[in-house]
């Protein structure tokens, strides 16, 4: 048995990243499969009520005018100190067992999608079910910005084939606590938030008509937290050099980000059957404005079926999907029989798309 290559398994601090902005990373063709008989039965969010502007990080050397022009993001909300991505998800989950009219003690199954743990272990899905009184197994996926697609994959996959009645399924992180205020080109962007659902056996036209998760880890170190784990624990010299938090690349994940969406909402309406003329509601990844636009534009879609909220929150991480399912919901967008593309993507590189009929 061998070691890591000693160029890819080394800390990334060691390594030369001067050519990354011009990588280009191909988009894998992934599997499509399909999950009927699952639906959602309830929504839920959570923001923090601190509202930082783009104005109020001047001070930082941002120029408001430009965040909006390169990511559309005029605000964001920061968690206030001690408040945890726990606190958020669990707000979140209640949230969405009150607007479905279910009770804690139904829910058989907690999962999580977050990169921000509230500790490094255990599991924070285990603090929320503790916090809701769920007597249920409780576990967090890490998928980065894919997470909340992945957790609810995941959780379906449990009640289509019985092992749950009723699962939770959440996404939340806390990026200002990862995102380096130094870092002029990163730091705007990331906000912090949660959403839930809820999700039981439901008819055989509901559930997921197509859906694909892929990941490609030659892309890890273009969008990645290099300092805290294995490769290289936390240390004093790598804190000082700002490596516990995120760095990325975000010229090439840009343009990948753009044709994974092109390629796999295309693949997962080509499996169900459908015309993209055929989809009420486009939920993508709130990363940044001019990959949802540039995506939507390739796609030749209805630009009034694209939820956009990332000018109000930024990107949420695991937390945007949900968050903006819950908005959109509440708004009177989604209604039975609604056909929903959900598409998520970042690190790992990791990504996921569903086609989820309401």
């Amino acid at each position: 048995m061998g070691f890591l290559n000693k160029t890819r398994g080394r800390p990334l601090r060691d390594r030369d990243v001067s050519s990354m902005s011009d990588r280009s990373i191909q988009t894998r063709q992934s599997r499509i499969f399909q999950l009927p008989g699952v639906r959602v039965i309830g929504t839920g969010s959570y923001v923090p009520d601190n509202i930082v502007a783009n104005e109020d990080l001047a001070s930082l050397g941002c120029d408001a005018e430009w965040i909006v022009q390169r990511t559309g993001i005029r605000e964001r909300r920061h968690a206030a100190p001690g408040m945890t991505t726990s606190d958020m998800a669990t707000i979140a989950a209640e949230r969405c067992l009150q607007q479905s009219g279910r009770t804690a003690d139904e829910v058989d199954l907690v999962v999580l999608g977050t990169f921000t743990a509230d500790l490094p272990m255990p599991a924070t899905a285990c603090q929320i079910q503790d916090r809701l009184g769920i007597n249920a197994p409780a576990f967090d996926i890490q998928a980065a910005c894919a997470g909340f697609i992945y957790s609810m994959i995941t959780g379906m996959q449990f009640v289509a084939n019985g092992t749950s009645k009723l699962a939770l399924l959440v996404g939340a992180d806390t990026n200002s606590r990862v995102a380096n205020p130094e870092d002029k080109k990163t730091y705007p962007l990331f906000g912090d938030g949660a959403g839930a659902v809820l999700v039981e056996t439901g008819n055989p036209d509901q559930g997921l008509l197509a859906y694909t998760l892929g990941a490609d880890g030659s892309g890890h170190d273009l969008l990645c937290i290099p300092m805290g784990g294995s490769a290289d624990p936390v240390n004093a010299p790598g804190a000082t050099r700002g490596q516990q938090f995120m760095r990325m690349e975000g010229r090439p994940v840009f343009k990948w980000a753009v044709r994974l969406i092109e390629s796999t909402i295309k693949d997962v309406a080509r499996e169900a059957g459908l015309e993209l003329s055929d989809i009420d509601l486009f939920i993508l990844h709130q990363a940044n404005s001019r990959i949802i636009d540039a995506a939507a534009e390739n796609l030749h879609v209805d630009r009034d079926k694209v939820l956009v909220n990332v000018d109000r929150y930024g990107n949420t991480s695991s937390g945007s999907i949900p968050l903006a399912l819950d908005e959109a919901f509440r708004e009177g967008k989604i209604h039975p029989g609604s056909r929903i593309i959900l598409s998520g993507f970042g690190g790992g590189l990791a990504w996921g798309t569903a086609l989820l009929s309401w």
